[in-house]
């Protein structure tokens, strides 16, 4: 029986996806499971693992292309088992996958003009089009600088954000540091998420000795028992996926119609890798134990920083936690990732000065602060969550087994 490996939908509204690199080539045997190729998204670099066991066959898409999500790209078939035949598919685009503008066929001995192509003709990115969209900006005054003219997502951000030169002339460009994929799709999904959301913040200071005790004593004994090391972030996940259960409009969505509430509570982790950030993802993480939250926590470090994440690790966040306490920084306002409502931004825990039984006393203290979507949550809503939040990890034995 053959199986066909299509361009797989990782996120939501992904329109495209880039293949990176084939880890096996056309007439290797594969085993379910055996890592089959690297895709990009909009988030990160995710490998794609075979769904099943044969020969790798019918190879259509080279390293490099954008191509259609759901798109036929190759097959695993039995050993003697031919390529199936299927109905004609959308071509794939080497390098990107492009729209085309409507308009009229030029004049017959009309010459293509040297330079940038008019947007009157040119091929348009859905990244492109999208992004001119957020931006107001009339895509006939955008010139393409794509190799046949196209369109590209960062002529969007050029005009959006690059001030124009006084002499009418554009000024010559100063050489720029090259991103990688990750740097390169984090700069782009937080440009998109900070010029369309409507962010606020609200801070709260945490007393952490009770968070502290516990971190101690869970590690204590989940070391003991399974092995696996408790830290600050999975007692945050843990306290922060319980208190999300009373308040599901955090755990929610705006859709540009109106608020999709989520019904599984899965908390994305914030994880530093080798030139950028990205969000593994906690499933079900109210139904977790702290050991089990541990574990996962552990398993998706791993393998973010050995650049070997599956879809599954960077899909479905419902709501996300940044904590740079390890870097020593006091507090800091995070950036909502898309299309989620809130995040959580943690800073470290430091020793203060602050009111103890009416007295000056010294406790270690946590700053938290929470950025909100306006069009989901609240104010009043946000302060709740912070409250029941403070409550919680001033008291985190009554939420968590040990």
């Amino acid at each position: 029986m053959a199986y066909s490996i299509v361009m797989p939908a990782l996120e939501m509204a992904q329109e495209t996806g880039k293949l990176v690199v084939w880890r096996k080539k056309e007439g290797d045997p594969v085993a379910k499971g055996d890592p089959l190729l690297d895709v990009e998204t909009d988030k990160a670099i995710v490998e794609i693992e075979a769904p099943a066991d044969g020969i790798l066959a019918g190879v259509k898409a080279q390293e490099g292309d954008v191509i259609p999500v759901g798109q036929t790209i190759a097959w695993i078939v039995s050993p003697g088992e031919a390529v199936p035949t299927e109905s004609e598919s959308p071509a794939i685009a080497t390098g990107r996958h492009m729209e085309t503008k409507s308009s009229p066929s030029p004049a017959a001995g009309a010459t293509k003009p040297s330079g940038a192509t008019p947007a009157a003709t040119a091929r348009i990115s859905p990244k492109a089009r999208r992004l001119a969209r957020e931006h107001n900006i009339d895509l006939s005054r955008v010139q393409g600088t794509g190799s046949e003219g196209e369109i590209l997502a960062e002529d969007i951000l050029a005009l959006a954000g690059a001030p124009a030169s006084q002499s009418g002339t554009p000024a010559a460009a100063p050489a720029v540091e090259a991103l990688g994929s990750i740097a390169r799709l984090m700069a782009e999904r937080t440009t998109q998420s900070w010029t369309t959301v409507p962010h606020f913040f609200v801070v709260r200071e945490v007393p952490a000795s009770a968070l502290l005790a516990a971190r101690e004593k869970a590690a204590a004994e989940a070391e003991k028992a399974k092995g696996v090391r408790i830290t600050h972030t999975d007692l945050l996940v843990a306290l922060v996926a319980r208190v999300l259960v009373k308040h599901p409009r955090l755990n929610a969505s705006w859709t540009g119609n109106g608020i999709l509430p989520h019904p599984e509570i899965n908390v994305g982790i914030a994880m530093a890798v080798e030139d950028g950030v990205v969000a593994a993802v906690i499933t079900g993480a109210d139904k977790k134990n702290l050991a089990e939250i541990a574990a996962s926590r552990q398993a998706l470090t791993e393998r973010a920083r050995s650049n070997k994440l599956r879809p599954a690790d960077i899909s479905g966040a419902t709501f996300t936690i940044s904590n740079l306490g390890m870097y020593h920084v006091d507090g800091f306002s995070a950036i909502i990732p898309t299309p989620q409502a809130a995040i959580l931004a943690v800073g470290s825990i430091v020793e203060r000065v602050v009111p103890v039984d009416g007295k000056p006393g010294i406790l270690p203290m946590m700053a938290l602060t929470l950025s909100c979507d306006h069009r989901v949550v609240d104010g009043a809503r946000a302060a709740l969550f912070l409250n029941d939040l403070f409550t919680t990890i001033v008291e985190p034995k009554k939420l968590l087994e040990w």
